[in-house]
Formats: C-alpha cells, structure tokens, sequence
C-alpha cells in the first residue's frame, strides 16, 4: 500500500470513526502547516514550533473553519459536522469546548480527504485558510 497516495473506498470511509478521520487529519493539517511555513520563511529556526503552533492550534482551526464552511460541499459539510460533534474525552485549557469541537472537524475533514487522494481539493481548502483577500491583494491571514 503506497501511504503518500491512498485512494480509500466509500465504504471503508464510512466505517471509519470521527476520532480516527480526526487523528490522520490532524497530521495532515500539521505537515501542510510545516511545509508552508518552511517554505515561505515565516520564522526563523529557533521559533519554527512556535511558528506552526499559531496554526494548529484549536483556537486557530476553530477560526479557519469559519473562512471554510461556505466553500465546503454538502458532503465536506456532512463530514466537518460529524467531526465536530464528536464528544471531546477532555478540552485542552488553552481553547474552549466549542474551538476544540470545531477543530476536530477540520481535522476530520482534512483526514478524510486525505483518505480519497483529494490532495488538489485539501491544497484549495488550504490556501483559503492561509490567505485572505484584503482590498484585491492577498494577504497572510491568521
């Protein structure tokens, strides 16, 4: 099985559990979130953690799945709100139960995705969250 480039059925997709679409897709945000910042040179070596914690933080995700949920279709919608009603086993002290809820079903979805060998729709859903328009020019958004 080649892990770089899955192509998961429909079926299996569907038996999967919210926690466990949200735990690869919290991998995956994070490997996104790296590349990006490695690539634009958004922080110096010493402050590359911290750099990447500003994203992937629950509070962070929460506010990128507002930018995000009018550009979901039905079904990434479906996919976010199961996700995101999960109950939570704890909440980390650092956001609240609603951020944390609405960042597992980022996760979930960026997971799910993933799954499908949808890289092309997880990179528009990414750049949405990492730009935003300002006055016609595109500027880093956090």
């Amino acid at each position: 099985m080649d892990y770089f480039h899955l192509n998961v059925d429909r079926e299996q997709l569907l038996s999967m559990s919210s926690l466990g679409l949200a735990h690869l897709g919290d991998g995956v945000f994070e490997v996104m979130v790296r590349s990006w910042i490695a690539l634009h040179g958004k922080a110096k070596p010493k402050d590359l953690h911290r750099a990447t914690v500003t994203y992937v933080s629950a509070p962070a995700q929460a506010a990128a799945m507002e930018k995000l949920l009018p550009q979901l279709s039905e079904e990434e919608a479906d996919v976010y709100r199961r996700g995101r009603n999960t109950a939570p086993h704890s909440v980390p002290k650092a956001a609240s139960r609603a951020q944390y809820q609405a960042a597992t079903g980022l996760e979930a979805l960026f997971g799910w995705l993933y799954l499908q060998g949808r890289t092309q729709r997880l990179n528009e859903l990414f750049e949405i969250i990492m730009s935003c328009n300002e006055e016609g020019e595109e500027k880093e958004c956090r």
